[in-house]
């Protein structure tokens, strides 16, 4: 009894700040998560993931709440692209089912590396888009509060972020994390959207992804209520006070250093991979 309350205590503190983390760089509890039940305490990776997608749906409920009440996320947008992950991520995790741990932490390594470089690029320029035609008879423009005021924004290239939200919907079912560096990618770079707009965005949407594919996870019985229970609590405490954090505190630093220090597990989950001690 007393082990398993010490795992549970240790689970829930670093869950919380898996949550806190994730919420403030944009990178999501999963890259925590993950990695703290896999190497950790050798959880078998399946598992990890079930836990990881039912957190994701807590990280997505408390802190794009928030978001959207402060009028920051685009929903219609987000609903929009949901399509594409939602589509994603049942794919992905359907394909997670039937692979050996050991490649999963391989590609979950390479991932890593991908969201690390991508959470150290500088933000987009904003600036005036002509929207497209499709985006704008989809409606998919908006507006968003600055210091200045409301400020409004179009944008484009609907087709490719929408193709991009499939792939990034794959990720998140194969792997159990929100895959926000691809979901930003998407909005941020190729239809243009402010960063600030797409990465709340992509907040509101982790949620609907990750229970697209939790259900996958949970007709095969990878998710275990003594494992995902504590990872749920601790990270919605986190991303709840991450997003009370956001507005306060400049992250600019808290992301080179968390971004560099996924990067050391991503090398060493791909390293035990290779090996095949998963």
């Amino acid at each position: 009894m007393y082990t398993i309350l010490v795992f549970t205590l240790i689970v829930l503190v670093g869950a919380y700040f898996a949550g806190l983390l994730g919420s403030l760089t944009g990178l999501g509890g999963g890259v925590v998560v993950i990695p703290l039940l896999t190497l950790g305490f050798g959880v078998d990776f399946h598992y990890a993931i079930g836990a990881a997608l039912v957190a994701s749906i807590a990280t997505s409920s408390g802190s794009a709440s928030a978001y959207v009440k402060e009028g920051i996320t685009n929903i219609r947008l987000g609903m929009f692209l949901e399509i594409a992950t939602t589509v994603g991520a049942v794919v992905g995790a359907s394909i997670a089912i039937f692979l050996n741990s050991d490649i999963i932490a391989i590609i979950f390594g390479i991932v890593l590396i991908f969201t690390s470089v991508m959470s150290l690029r500088k933000k987009g320029i904003e600036r005036h888009v002509e929207g497209s035609p499709l985006a704008k008879r989809l409606k998919l423009f908006g507006t968003y509060p600055t210091k200045e005021g409301m400020k409004s924004y179009n944008l484009t290239n609907v087709v490719p972020g929408f193709l991009v939200m499939l792939v990034a919907g794959a990720t998140s079912g194969l792997l159990g994390i929100g895959s926000g560096a691809l979901k930003v990618l998407a909005m941020d770079s190729a239809m243009k959207v402010p960063f600030k707009v797409s990465t709340t965005t992509s907040n509101f949407m982790i949620g609907v992804t990750a229970a697209a594919s939790a259900v996958i996870y949970l007709q095969r019985g990878y998710i275990d209520p003594g494992i995902a229970f504590p990872i749920v609590i601790g990270v919605l405490m986190g991303s709840l006070s991450g997003a009370k954090l956001l507005k306060k505190i400049d992250v600019k630093v808290l992301r080179i250093i968390f971004t560099f220090a996924i990067l050391a597990v991503a090398i060493n989950m791909i390293y035990n991979g290779v090996l095949g001690k998963f």
